[in-house]
C-alpha cells in the first residue's frame, strides 16, 4: 500500500485528487489530507506518507516551509507540488528541496495519474535499493568475521604464504603500512600470569564471541581474529612506524576500559597483551611480543614496551633492512637480498666507519645468520667445517671494499643455494613423475596416482608440474599418448588396437582427441603415411 497525503486549503482540490486516486489506484492507496501548513506537518508525523501533494499557499506555514519540516520527520517522502502560482523562486526552492514534480493548477487528470505512477516507480526503486543494501549489509556482517579471521591467520603464517596478507589487506581496504597486535586471553580466574580453565573458556567462547567482537570493535576498530583456544588475536593498523609515549598511554588506558566492559558483559576474566608497532611483513613479531608481555607480567593489560623484554635498538638502527635481508635470503630472492645487504653495509660505513672490527664482526654475524636461514629454507646438508676460514678471511682484509664484496658474495651464494636446492628438489620430483608417466601411459593413470608416487600432495604437485613442465598433467599425458599413437599408426595395427595400446578404451574418443591434437583423424593420418 502507498500512503498518499494531500495538502491544500481548497476542499474542491482535495476532493478532486481523492476522486482521481481512488478511481485509478483504489486497492493500493491509503489517503489522508490536511488544509493548513501546521496541520500537514502534524499529519505527516502521524501518517508518514510515501507521496505528498503539496500546495504552496496555505494558511499559516506555506508549502515550501512545510516540506522542509516534513523532510526532517519523513525523509523518504516523495513530494509533488501543486500550485496556482507560477513563480520562479518557488519552483527553484522546490527543486532544491528534491521535489519530484512542480505542477501549475489547473492540472489535467492524465497528468495527475502519470505523476502518481512515476512517484510509485520511484518509491519501488528506493525500497528495492534499501532492501538490497540491507541484504548486502547482512551478508557482510556474516562474511566479515571470516575475512578478518583470514587476515589474522595470514599475519601469523605469512612466512608460508606471503601473498595472502596482501590480498586480505586489499579486501578490507587497509592502506596503513604499519600496525600492532593485541592478544586477548580469557578464563575462569587469574592465576599469576595465567588464566584457569582455558579449555572450558575456549568452549564457552563460542557463546560470547559475538559480544566480544562487538566490544573489541567499539574500543579498537581493529581486525578481530577468530577464537583460538582461549585467545582472540587483534590486528590494529597504524599509520606511523613508532608510537610515542602519550599515544602508548592512551592505547593502554583505552584497552583497560575495554577489558572492564568485557568483564561486565561476559562471565569471564580477561587479560590483554599489546605488541609494538611493526611493518606489515613483521606483524608476527608484534604478536609474539603481545604473548610475551602477558606471560611475563601479572597485569590485566600489559604493553610489551613497558617490560624489560626483547632487544632494544639504537634509534637509527636499520632493523627493517636487516629483517628484509633475512627474509629475502630465506625466500631465495637474489636481487632483493643483494640490495638489502648493500643498504645495510652503507649504513655501517656512514655511521661507524672508524669501527673496523665492529663492522667486520657484524658482517660475519649477518653472513652466518643468512647462511643458517639458507640451510633451514633450502634443504641443504650442513657441513660443520664449511666455514673454518671465514674469521681469518675477514680479519685479514685491508679495505672496506674487500669486505663489502665478500659480504655481498656470501649473501648471493646463500640465496643461490636456496633457489638451487629448491629447484633441484622440484626438478627431481617432476623428472620422477615424467618417467612414471612414460612407463605407465598405456594404463588408466591419474594425477592423484602420480602425485602419490612422488610423495607430494595433489594440489601442490599439480601446480609444480605446470610450473616446471610448462603444461598441465592432462595435456602432458595426452601428448605422450598421441606421440606414441603416431608411431603405432605406421604399423599394421587397427585404429581400435592403437587406441587401446596408448591408453584409450574408447576408439571414438581417441579419434576425437587425436584430431584435436594433430589436425587430422587417425585414419587420415594412417592413410597419409601409407602413401
Amino acid at each position: 500500500m502507498y500512503k498518499i497525503m494531500l495538502a491544500d486549503d481548497e476542499g474542491i482540490v482535495i476532493d478532486s485528487l481523492k476522486f482521481i486516486i481512488e478511481k485509478n489506484f483504489k486497492d493500493i492507496c491509503t489517503i489522508d489530507f490536511a488544509k493548513t501548513g501546521r496541520g500537514v506537518i502534524e499529519l505527516a508525523e502521524r501518517f508518514r506518507p510515501d507521496i505528498a501533494f503539496m500546495d504552496i499557499q496555505m494558511p499559516g506555514i506555506n508549502g515550501i516551509e512545510a516540506i522542509k519540516e516534513i523532510k526532517k520527520i519523513s525523509p523518504s517522502t516523495t513530494f509533488i507540488v501543486l500550485s496556482a502560482y507560477d513563480k520562479f523562486d518557488y519552483a527553484k526552492e522546490a527543486v532544491n528541496l528534491g521535489v519530484m514534480e512542480y505542477l501549475n493548477k489547473p492540472v489535467n487528470q492524465k497528468v495527475i495519474i502519470e505523476v502518481i505512477k512515476k512517484a510509485m516507480r520511484l518509491i519501488d526503486d528506493q525500497k528495492e535499493k534499501r532492501s538490497y543494501d540491507l541484504l548486502v549489509k547482512e551478508k557482510l556482517e556474516i562474511v566479515m568475521p571470516s575475512i578478518e579471521a583470514g587476515l589474522v591467520y595470514a599475519i601469523l603464517f605469512q612466512e608460508e604464504s606471503p601473498g595472502d596478507m596482501i590480498k586480505y589487506n586489499e579486501l578490507l581496504d587497509i592502506k596503513d603500512k604499519y600496525g600492532y597486535m593485541m592478544v586477548l586471553e580469557y578464563g575462569d580466574a587469574v592465576e599469576g600470569t595465567d588464566l584457569s580453565n582455558t579449555i572450558g573458556a575456549s568452549i564457552k567462547a563460542q557463546s560470547f564471541s559475538y559480544n566480544l567482537r562487538e566490544i573489541v570493535k567499539e574500543y579498537t576498530g581493529g581486525v578481530v581474529g577468530a577464537n583460538m583456544t582461549n585467545k582472540t588475536i587483534i590486528f590494529i593498523p597504524y599509520k606511523e612506524s613508532q608510537i610515542d609515549y602519550n599515544e602508548r598511554i592512551n592505547i593502554i588506558e583505552n584497552a583497560r576500559h575495554m577489558v572492564r566492559k568485557l568483564v561486565q558483559k561476559i562471565d569471564s576474566e580477561f587479560r590483554l597483551g599489546i605488541g609494538n608497532v611493526k611493518s606489515l611483513d613483521r606483524l608476527v613479531e608484534s604478536y609474539r611480543e603481545a604473548m610475551n608481555a602477558m606471560r611475563n607480567s601479572d597485569g590485566t593489560v600489559v604493553h610489551f614496551k613497558d617490560l624489560p623484554l626483547g632487544c632494544r635498538y639504537e634509534s637509527n638502527y636499520p632493523i627493517e633492512t636487516e629483517q628484509a635481508l633475512s627474509n629475502n635470503i630465506s625466500a631465495g630472492k637474489l636481487a632483493e637480498a643483494k640490495e638489502a645487504a648493500e643498504r645495510y653495509f652503507e649504513w655501517m660505513l656512514n655511521n661507524y666507519s672508524d669501527c673496523e672490527m665492529d663492522i667486520k664482526l657484524k658482517v660475519l654475524e649477518l653472513v652466518l645468520y643468512g647462511e643458517r636461514k639458507a640451510y633451514l629454507s633450502g634443504g641443504m646438508t650442513y657441513q660443520f667445517t664449511s666455514r673454518q676460514d671465514y674469521l681469518n678471511t675477514i680479519v685479514s682484509m685491508k679495505t672496506y671494499e674487500e669486505l663489502r664484496k665478500w659480504f655481498i658474495q656470501k649473501v648471493c651464494e646463500a640465496c643461490n643455494n636456496v633457489m638451487t636446492k629448491k629447484n633441484e628438489h622440484s626438478n627431481n620430483c617432476i623428472e620422477k613423475a615424467k618417467e612414471y608417466i612414460k612407463e605407465h601411459y598405456k594404463k588408466d593413470i591419474s594425477l592423484e596416482e602420480v602425485s602419490r608416487k612422488v610423495d607430494i600432495s595433489l594440489y601442490y604437485f599439480s601446480k609444480l608440474f605446470k610450473d616446471v613442465v610448462g603444461e598441465n598433467f592432462i595435456d602432458y599425458l595426452t601428448r605422450i599418448r598421441i606421440d606414441a599413437a603416431k608411431r603405432l599408426l605406421h604399423s599394421e595395427l587397427s585404429i581400435k588396437e592403437v587406441a587401446i595400446e596408448v591408453g584409450y578404451r574408447d576408439s571414438n574418443y581417441f579419434s576425437r582427441i587425436f584430431k584435436k591434437c594433430v589436425g587430422v583423424t587417425p585414419t587420415e593420418f594412417k592413410e597419409g603415411n601409407s602413401i
